[in-house]
């Protein structure tokens, strides 16, 4: 397995970690990279048993507040960068010395060894390589950071075919423009480095488009598109040479796509894409105009260069604006520093002074002349340096000056003023602050006072007022999804309060506390109110209790009551409950009980039977609705109806029981 990691490694690092446990968790299995800030070691996460990627920054850089704070800049920039293609970052610390980063252990190769391996690749698989890196990208430029070293060696290629973004070491914020800061020291890579990195230290999104259109540029001709000798040569070349045609070197490639490379990789910013998502819109327009013909070509007799020794693939400290200082060397200059030959017979004395200059007219001179008047040039040399230095170390734009005072409080517009009044360049990092209010400056590097040489550059760090993230509207989202909600609007998740609810499912969100919308500073705690469901309520035997006591019993558990019209009943007194649904059971709050009231019994008028004979009599009372009973005096041998109880014309329940005297 080829290890993805920049400037690869196969044996152990000149500060390998092996077997060492970082942080009491990362126990060290083995070296798989360096890089020019840090080293990348493969390490077990004993806690949670996954592989991962421990990046440990060079002690000597650790013990550098300026390169310790990029360290920690690049762990909090990435960690904002949630998506597919960038490499997660799990955590980040200080175990004694020893700084780390620990990241997503990537198993594979990265976009270096393809194209050594396979480059010139067909323009369908540059464009399928490239995609996932803007994608990466524009995800980052969306969110104010820019990478500053988008290089092939920061390209991972996992196993199952996924492409990933590495290393942000470099990446700032884009809140405005950035700078190398007052170190006038430029770090990136130098191949990969955007001309107005190399000139002015000024790196934005514009800066990755031209990083990412030089990685195109390789992959569909195998050549890196800038090469030198040194660090310096390649500067130079970003600068003043310009990125050669792709289709000069493969005209196998369409048209349309070398130039769109050529727009990614303009000398002018401008004139580039505005950033990745702008460069990764007009790279999906010009693959929809390609035919599969065209996207598939493969390029034959083109042969990749070999660059893995080139002294510019390591992320390198470069001095700013250093490539003004690089000569000029034009024929003239190299003829006139060359050895010089006669003019030979048959050239007239025109024709040798135009050739050699005056020195053949030197020669002829006395020694003694000759070495007088060098001494003089030299002298003059001397002096003329001596006096230029003095300017520019004086006066000029080279020499020292101090900090104005009164900065920390001023307006962001005031300082500038005074800043570039005393021959500093303005830079800003905008932060947030509970106590300076927006648009003030916070604090100044160099400080007030501070001696520092003209030209160089003074971050100003002003307030953007006070921070505020908004509690998010939860309502109805399950406890994983709030509390995921919660975290990403930087926000911690405090207590969970369970309650019954009547329209919230169950493990739903009701509410939160505070409520949403409101605003509140990084790391306030918001308690979560969650649903049990609707709350369960037991059903009592209702039957013979008085109707409106039921009533009133059912309101005061949560219930609803309907009552239906009332019923004649011989058994269940009049106002009583006669019949309930549901009958006595489980029900919820909310639910509806349907009570059915008693009339008591039906009361019928006692037909008058007396006199009758027994039979008739009995019909009458039993079509009456009642039951008769029969008592007989002396045998009733007449079989007449002597009395009746209750007595005819009465009235008496229906159903109720009515005894004849018979004769």
């Amino acid at each position: 397995m080829m290890c993805p990691y920049p400037e690869r490694v196969s044996g152990p690092t000149r500060t390998s970690l092996v077997g060492d446990l970082v942080d009491g968790r990362y126990r060290v299995l083995e070296d798989i990279a360096e890089g020019g800030m840090a080293t990348v070691h493969l390490a077990i996460d004993e806690r949670l048993d996954r592989e991962v990627a421990l990046k440990v920054l060079r002690p000597h850089l650790a013990a550098d507040e300026v390169f310790a704070g990029r360290f920690r800049r690049e762990a909090r920039s990435v960690a904002r960068i949630v998506h597919p293609n960038v490499v997660a970052i799990h955590d980040q610390g200080q175990d004694g010395e020893r700084m780390f980063l620990v990241m997503e252990y990537v198993p594979g190769r990265n976009l270096r060894d393809l194209i050594r391996e396979d480059s010139p690749v067909s323009p369908r698989a540059a464009l399928d390589l490239v995609e996932p890196v803007l994608e990466a990208l524009s995800a980052a430029h969306r969110r104010g950071i820019i990478h500053r070293d988008i290089k092939p060696e920061n390209v991972l290629l996992h196993e199952d075919g996924m492409v990933k973004v590495a290393d942000f070491g470099l990446a700032r914020a884009v809140t405005s423009t950035t700078t190398t800061g007052t170190t006038s020291v430029l770090l990136g890579t130098v191949a990969y480095l955007s001309p107005e990195q190399v000139e002015r230290g000024v790196a934005d999104a514009r800066s990755d488009v031209y990083a990412t259109g030089l990685m195109l540029f390789e992959l569909l001709t195998g050549r890196a598109a800038i090469v030198g000798e040194t660090p310096m040569a390649v500067a130079y070349q970003h600068v003043h040479g310009g990125v050669p045609s792709v289709s000069s070197l493969n005209d196998s490639v369409p048209q349309p796509l070398s130039d769109l490379v050529a727009r990614a990789t303009a000398r002018d910013p401008d004139d580039r894409p505005a950033d990745a998502t702008a460069f990764l819109t007009e790279l999906r327009v010009v693959r929809q105009t390609l035919t599969a013909d065209e996207l598939d070509s493969r390029p034959t007799g083109v042969v990749a260069v070999e660059n893995d020794e080139q002294p510019t693939l390591r992320t390198t400290a470069l001095p700013v604006n250093a490539t003004k200082a690089m000569p000029h060397t034009n024929g003239r200059e190299a003829r006139d520093s060359g050895p010089q030959r006669d003019s030979g017979p048959g050239r007239d004395s025109e024709s040798v002074d135009a050739q050699t200059g005056p020195q053949d007219h030197l020669d002829t001179e006395r020694p003694g002349r000759t070495w007088t008047r060098s001494l003089i040039v030299a002298g003059v040399a001397v002096l003329i340096a001596a006096v230029a230095a003095g300017f520019w170390f004086g006066p000029g734009p080279g020499g020292v000056t101090t900090v104005p005072a009164n900065l920390v409080g001023a307006s962001s517009a005031q300082a500038r003023t005074s800043v570039e009044g005393a021959g500093l360049t303005w830079s800003t990092q905008q932060i947030y602050s509970e106590s300076v209010p927006r648009g003030r400056v916070i604090a100044t590097d160099p400080s007030a006072g501070a001696r520092t040489r003209k030209g160089s550059t003074l971050l100003a760090q002003v307030s953007r007022g006070p921070e505020r993230f908004t509690v998010p509207d939860l309502g109805g989202r399950t406890w994983e999804e709030a509390t995921a909600a919660i975290e990403r609007a930087n926000l911690v998740v405090g207590s969970r309060v369970e309650e019954f609810n009547d329209t919230v499912g169950s493990g739903r969100v009701i509410r939160t506390d505070p409520k949403a919308g409101t605003d509140l500073q990084r790391g306030t705690t918001v308690n979560l109110v969650v649903s049990r469901g609707r709350e369960p309520v037991p059903l009592p035997d209702l039957k013979g209790r008085n109707l409106k006591d039921a009533r009133k019993d059912l309101t005061a558990l949560g219930l609803k009551v309907e009552t239906l019209p009332s019923v004649y009943d011989p058994q269940i007194p009049k106002d009583a409950v006669v019949k309930q649904e549901p009958g006595p059971s489980q029900v919820y709050v909310g639910d509806t009980v349907r009570l059915t009231g008693s009339k008591g019994p039906e009361m019928v008028t006692v037909p008058n039977v007396q006199g009758k004979q027994l039979d008739e009599a009995k019909r009458e009372l039993t079509a009456a609705g009642f039951t008769v009973k029969e008592e007989k005096f002396l045998g009733g041998i007449y079989g007449t109806v002597r009395s009746v109880e209750p007595r005819g014309g009465s009235k008496a329940p229906k159903g109720s029981e009515v005894t004849l005297i018979v004769i």
